[in-house]
């Protein structure tokens, strides 16, 4: 590959950004969800067990344990490693001096603590990077994690036999009754259904045939995967409200581009047609005739198993799956496998490079500093490899029996530290017939009902679809996944209808930040409950509607403070809190900065704040550009500093790579800028 140092940078600025959003994103709903009078108290999730310090820490990792320690409970921990973790990763994203890797792992260590709390199955995995000859192996790993995620989601589409992926109308569905959508949703749901389904036909092209180009040998195969995974995940995100998830994929695909593409250094983007020896012109002309061949293989197939037909006078492009689920799964048999050594043979290369890269070291004392740093980075990547496999072979049975017993003994050891994960986007597709929601309501009496409007989820058939990317508003999220089964399903539904029924102003917040939209918010209601709607979309021509609505059944049982029912289902589901909470120390100093710096930003909804860090970025880049040339002109040279002769045209590259002895141990030096 050509050099990457520019894109790492990207991956490590978006990696940065992703967890600024991540953890801004969790500050503002930590009372609510894991405060004292939130649905779910973080004290009860967290409690120790009586064992030693060390042995709690390494089965239940996070460093909310120290928490007491500051003289604060556990919500008020969980605040200040989510107020922590934004600030250290807008330092990263603005200032290059602190992407560093022991930043990313503090920030990788905070959010794998903040997700002890809330549920103990998703943790966010930093990135790392370093000096040469080492560089480039950690940002292989994010290049491996991009091919685990594309190929796996597409493939479990067709392994679920779910009708629609099999049928190709998924998509007829999807925009109605994904999470929470947004108006383009509204748009994309009206399109022609065979549009739809040429959609999902590359959709499957981009997330199962497109993935093993990553590690092709032929960099315009490399940019051309990098594309499309762009052009799927902006579609994603236009249309769908996935919080940081696809902005975080998006900073994955820069594993695939390179310093060339990005003219990250001068000439590199506009070099001259020169000469070049016949063995290097056939080179050329056969990788050339093999980047047309498999562009010619992608097409043909797609057309041969997807069954595309062009209909002229309709103007249409008729498709169906021509293959069967057996056919697909020994596919899988056959290639799984193969994708293993796939990432085994480019691994290998990359360590191979990083091999001769320090063979090239100048001096005992760099080449001994560049020696530990490659055995420890590399033996961390072989590791991560390995324990990657793992997931990864869960999608074809047969071949996750048939790894190393060593990966799988290596997986188990770490697994409780979520270094790696199986995906699968998307596997089957609800709401077929229309999209299920639970609607909460509220009553003084009994019999007049209210209902309770949430911010983000639909509710109101006159309300648009919000955009709150890159907010995640958890409990709305959650609110869509309750209402696919029985309440039963859910037992912190029967916590938030407790805390409805107190008038617990952080569970309101969650509902509407501002609490006069609340409907009950002079006085709480005497009784709370839900009920089952099927929604759809409304058809075009329907005047202030946005959807349309059905009611199904009771979800929720009306119930008041006291009831037996609701008595019964705290007890059942362990909800009733009979250890009384921590006590606060209110004269701490750090728990009245948490308190003040709370109620600053209380009054702001999370998107609004969301967006403003974002806008603060961009005025601090602008303002960091516009000063750099001049303080590059007035900065004095520094003494002693002798003048260097100029370098020829297009010969930075080649004496950087030529003379690598000019690293050291920790970072490289950056060239001097050259006027034109």
């Amino acid at each position: 590959m050509a050099g990457s140092r520019l894109p790492r940078q990207l991956f490590l600025q978006g990696v940065a950004g992703v967890f600024m959003f991540a953890f801004a994103s969790l500050y503002t709903q930590i009372p609510g969800l894991y405060g004292p009078e939130g649905i779910l108290p973080a004290r009860r999730m967290l409690r120790p067990q009586g064992k030693g310090h060390w042995q709690q820490l390494w089965e239940t990792p996070t460093l909310l344990w120290e928490a007491p320690r500051l003289g604060l409970d556990t919500a008020q921990g969980l605040e200040l490693l989510s107020l922590l973790g934004t600030v250290l990763a807008l330092g990263a994203l603005l200032l290059r001096p602190l992407r560093h890797p022991l930043v990313y792992l503090l920030l990788w260590a905070a959010y794998l603590s903040a997700c002890q709390v809330p549920n103990r199955k998703q943790a966010h995995q930093g990135g790392l990077t370093g000096a040469l000859p080492h560089e480039g192996l950690p940002f292989w790993l994010v290049r491996w994690l991009l091919f685990r995620l594309m190929f796996a989601s597409g493939v479990v589409k067709l392994t679920s036999r779910c009708p629609t992926w099999w049928g190709l109308t998924a998509l007829t569905y999807h925009y109605e009754t994904q999470c929470l959508p947004t108006p383009a949703a509204w748009l994309a749901h009206h399109l022609p259904v065979w549009l739809h389904k040429l959609s999902v036909v590359a959709t499957f092209l981009i997330e199962i045939a497109v993935p093993p180009l990553f590690f092709a040998p032929i960099r315009r195969l490399r940019l051309a995967a990098f594309y499309t995974q762009v052009l799927l995940q902006i579609l994603i995100i236009i249309t769908g409200n996935y919080n940081f998830f696809n902005l975080l994929t998006l900073v994955l695909t820069t594993a695939l581009l390179d310093d060339q593409h990005l003219a990250a250094e001068p000439g590199l983007g506009r070099r001259k047609k020169v000469s070049t020896s016949w063995p290097k012109a056939l080179l050329a002309t056969l990788s050339l005739l093999l980047e047309l061949a498999i562009y010619g293989l992608l097409a043909y197939g797609t057309v041969h198993y997807f069954g595309l037909e062009v209909d002229w006078q309709q103007r249409t492009v008729h498709s169906k799956t021509t293959f069967t689920f057996h056919q697909f799964s020994q596919w899988l048999k056959t290639v799984t496998l193969p994708t293993v050594w796939l990432g085994v043979a480019s691994l290998a290369w990359e360590l191979l490079t990083a091999l001769w890269r320090w063979t090239q070291v100048r001096g005992w004392l760099p080449k001994l500093c560049a020696a530990v740093q490659l055995s420890i980075l590399g033996a961390a990547t072989v590791a991560l490899f390995l324990i990657s496999l793992v997931p990864y072979s869960y999608v074809e049975p047969e071949t996750h029996g048939r790894l190393w017993t060593g990966a799988h003994r290596l997986s188990g050891a770490v697994g409780h530290l979520q270094l790696a994960n199986s995906y699968g986007l998307f596997r089957r597709m609800t709401g077929l017939g229309g999209r299920p929601e639970v609607v909460l309501e509220g009553s003084y009496d009994g019999h007049h009902w209210t209902e309770i409007e949430f911010m983000y989820k639909p509710g109101n058939v006159s309300r648009p679809p919000p955009v709150v990317v890159p907010h995640q508003p958890r409990l709305d999220w959650q609110m869509w996944f309750a209402a696919l089964g029985p309440h039963t399903h859910s037992p912190w539904f029967t916590s938030l209808v407790l805390r409805l029924l107190q008038g617990k102003e952080p569970v309101i917040q969650l509902i509407q930040s501002n609490i006069t939209r609340y409907p009950f918010h002079k006085q709480p209601p005497t009784y709370v409950r839900a009920q089952r709607y099927k929604y759809w979309f409304s058809q075009p021509g329907e005047q202030s509607r946005w959807w349309r609505r059905q009611w199904v059944e009771e979800f929720f049982p009306p119930v008041s403070l006291g009831d037996p029912t609701l008595e019964m289902l705290l007890r059942q589901f362990g909800l009733q809190d009979k250890s009384p909470p921590r006590a606060r120390n209110p004269s701490s100093a750090l728990a009245q900065a948490l308190h003040w710096v709370r109620t600053q930003l209380s009054p702001m909804e999370p998107p609004t704040l969301l967006w403003g860090l974002l806008g603060a970025v961009g005025a601090v880049r602008v303002m960091q550009a516009l000063l750099a040339p001049w303080s590059f002109r007035s900065s004095p040279p520094d003494r002693g500093e002798k003048p260097k002769p100029a370098l020829k045209k297009n010969s930075g590259a080649a004496s950087e790579q030529a003379n690598p002895a000019t690293t050291n141990c920790s970072s490289s030096s950056r060239p001097p800028r050259q006027k034109k």
